[in-house]
């Protein structure tokens, strides 16, 4: 009997042991997660007074000739048909076309010539060999820029694998004067084709809307600028006054890297919500996706040290960990241990995963057509894509877009 007792008394001394382990582990947990919840939730109210997404416009005539096009192209045959055809629909507003390519070898010229045929404002040039220090889309935009029209007030940087929608150059202009910016850049929509994209890719991207204010909401700091370089719009006198894309040209995400540059300098710098006037396919299949996009989107380059670990903290509290954390919770209280942080903690992870899943209503519009299931069962790949993030911001790219660093 004295051994019977024994046993229960050891018993119930693990027990409270397991039950003090986990309202140890869940206070943590909860040290950990809150102050980062406060900082996405600031975030996410500015979308309330955020800026309506972009319309297509008609051009006014004093917009006459204001905009030189700058597109860097290097092996983008299988991509750039959509992008030079939306470009020509364009209206008076744009003066000129400059294909900068990098000596494509897929055809990539053939098909810019063929629409020099269509349209007289296309213009190709290759640039010159890359020099040491720069990456080979920033030097391919600042080239253009030294060939384009200095009578162009603006000057818009456009990828290869956009689509741009009729009336996109004139809903930019007017957006960049009516908001006195001197810097405009788009979120896209994307058009996303795979299985997998579908699964992995709004994962990825989220992780940019847990780390800054969304498209069109204003930002406080020009540590925190946004920016997307498939789509970006800026003076001619400002890109001269800042060395033109010097500043940025050792970047991988050279777009945000130089946004942050010009706003420094004090100028003015808008990201607004494009969906509506430009389209992206980006890259085939998931792992193009995770391989190309992946590396770039930590940021690293256009961010402090304190910056990039501040952002891993937010993005692995409020992105990553709710989902493990909040089936830790229910597997412990399943077992008998309902202490109090344990359920305050499955209440928090509850409430992120939550916005987590509204935040997919928000962003449907930014995805063409039919969302599948895989699109709404994407919270299920934030873990690897928060991962990708980090393994990004421990590497540099030695290899980007058929060029070797």
């Amino acid at each position: 009997m004295i051994w019977v007792g024994e046993e229960v008394v050891f018993r119930n001394i693990l027990m409270v042991d397991y039950e003090l382990m986990g309202a140890v582990l869940c206070f943590a947990l909860l040290l950990f997660s809150l102050p980062a919840t406060f900082i996405l939730l600031s975030r996410l109210f500015k979308g309330a007074r955020r800026i309506p997404p972009l319309t297509p416009q008609n051009p006014t005539p004093e917009l006459l000739g204001s905009v030189s096009v700058v597109v860097p192209t290097l092996n983008e045959v299988e991509r750039i048909s959509p992008c030079l055809m939306g470009l020509t629909r364009q209206s008076y507003e744009v003066r000129e076309i400059i294909i900068v390519d990098s000596n494509s070898e897929d055809g990539t010229q053939e098909l810019v010539k063929a629409a020099k045929k269509l349209d007289p404002r296309v213009r190709l040039i290759t640039d010159s060999p890359l020099p040491k220090g720069w990456v080979g889309r920033p030097w391919a935009l600042n080239y253009g820029l030294n060939y384009s029209s200095p009578d162009s007030e603006w000057i818009l940087g456009i990828d290869a694998d956009t689509q741009p929608q009729s009336g996109l150059v004139a809903a930019l202009v007017q957006a960049a004067q009516t908001g006195g910016y001197d810097v405009v850049s788009l979120s896209p929509q994307f058009i996303l084709k795979e299985p997998g994209e579908w699964w992995l890719q709004p994962a990825l991207l989220m992780t940019l809307l847990y780390r800054f204010d969304p498209a069109g909401a204003k930002a406080e700091i020009p540590e925190r600028v946004m920016a997307n370089g498939q789509c970006f719009l800026s003076r001619r006198a400002v890109l001269q006054e800042v060395g033109g894309y010097e500043s940025a040209k050792a970047s991988f995400c050279d777009d945000v890297t130089l946004a942050r540059h010009i706003a420094t300098a004090g100028f003015k710098v808008g990201f607004l919500d494009g969906a509506q006037v430009i389209k992206v396919r980006m890259y085939e299949g998931w792992r193009e996706t995770w391989r190309e996009w992946g590396r770039s989107l930590d940021l690293k380059d256009a961010s402090s040290p304190g910056q990039l670990a501040s952002d891993l903290w937010l993005l692995l509290a409020t992105q990553a960990l709710p989902l493990p954390t909040l089936l830790f919770c229910l597997i412990y209280s399943a077992l008998g241990y309902n202490s109090i942080p344990v359920v305050i903690t499955a209440g928090l992870n509850l409430f992120l995963l939550a916005i987590r899943f509204a935040l997919l209503f928000a962003v449907a519009p930014s995805y063409a057509g039919r969302k599948p299931l895989y699109f709404w069962l994407s919270p299920f790949a934030d873990i690897l894509a928060v991962s990708r993030i980090f393994l990004s911001a421990n590497q540099q790219p030695t290899q980007w877009r058929g060029r070797n660093y």
